[in-house]
């Protein structure tokens, strides 16, 4: 059966159109760099490098070679208006990745998580309404639903926000929608929940926890859970996140504008579970990992106890169905992870 994520690929294909990346040496920005370049497309990416890698769009690049041909890229800060008014120059569409992740980065330092977040943002809206771009797509976060209890959490219900991170995200939402009202530009939020997949940062105290545990399993060091374990997260496969991008982006109407959308699986994964599902693909491919077991700390200031995203509505709106569960996902992730890790 025909999806409207394939028939969105296939008119891009035969129809090529130019698009901007931020943050595009991120995982994200550099899976979404992939696909595009996959379809053909023309792509400007743009990237500060603090928390994005050269090694990632050298990954990208590699893949087919005479893709180079197809991208631009810029090294510079959005908080630079410059910057981001260079890179939106004859754009079609802005997918805007670039942030400042990290709840207890931003409970450590707000400022810079404002700056990067806010400020960077703000730059890029009016740099896309004065060079006429015909949509942004923005990363949003499951963190704005904050302290509300309702699961799944349903887009029009949120609640008071745990840390500055939170309050970003939630900013760049209001930002957005007043630009939209105020510049009658087309603005698309997806709000990720708990993102994972290739190219995901391993190192730093930042770090993602999928590939710090891969990492630190093959190390043979113990994995840390802060809390009993039971907390839960929706777990999405960074393909899918790919998906509502490129949707999000070419939906002919322009009605699903001007909102946000929950970009997840509707899955409930607590940290037990996927603790033992990083370790049972991992031990494929290093046996020793089968004997590992994580070790409990003090639950983390900020932190969500469940999050699981209601997906009807971006379902509905812009045809979204999720080609990979955490378990396909995982599979993917660790086979990635495992095969760099073994050429160390």
């Amino acid at each position: 059966m025909t999806t409207r994520y394939d028939e969105v690929c296939e008119d891009l294909v035969n129809s090529p159109r130019r698009w901007l990346v931020t943050g595009v040496a991120g995982f994200i920005g550099s899976a979404l760099l992939e696909r595009l370049l996959d379809l053909g497309q023309t792509v400007v990416g743009v990237d500060n490098f603090i928390t994005g890698h050269k090694k990632n769009l050298d990954d990208v690049l590699a893949i087919n070679p005479d893709e180079r041909l197809q991208f631009q890229f810029i090294e510079g800060d959005l908080r630079d208006p410059d910057v981001a008014k260079k890179a939106c120059k004859e754009v079609d569409f802005v997918l805007h990745e670039a942030a400042l992740g990290s709840v207890p980065r931003s409970i450590k330092d707000p400022v810079a998580t404002h700056q990067h977040n806010v400020d960077a943002f703000l730059n890029v809206l009016v740099a896309a309404r004065d060079a006429g771009v015909k949509r942004v797509v923005y990363a949003s976060s499951s963190s704005v639903y904050g302290d509300h209890p309702g699961l799944p959490k349903h887009e029009e219900r949120i609640g008071k926000p745990l840390s500055p991170y939170a309050v970003t995200k939630r900013i760049d939402e209001i930002y957005a929608q007043i630009f939209q009202d105020c510049y009658q530009m087309q603005l698309v939020g997806l709000r990720y929940f708990n993102v994972f997949g290739r190219r995901q940062d391993p190192d730093g105290v930042y770090a993602a926890v999928i590939p710090r545990w891969i990492s630190t399993m093959v190390d043979g060091k113990p994995c840390v859970i802060f809390g009993d374990g039971t907390n839960s997260r929706d777990f999405c496969y960074v393909d899918n996140i790919v998906q509502a991008n490129l949707l999000a982006a070419t939906a002919p109407d322009a009605g699903v504008t001007g909102t946000v959308y929950n970009c997840g699986c509707n899955g409930k994964t607590d940290l037990k579970q996927l603790f033992a599902l990083i370790r049972d693909n991992l031990a494929k491919d290093f046996p020793d990992v089968a004997k590992a077991e994580a070790v409990h700390e003090s639950p983390r200031p900020g932190d969500i106890a469940h999050s699981q995203a209601a997906i009807d509505k971006i379902t509905a709106a812009l045809g979204y169905a999720p080609t990979h569960q955490i378990e396909d996902g995982m599979t993917e992730t660790v086979s990635w992870f495992a095969q760099r890790l073994r050429r160390k």
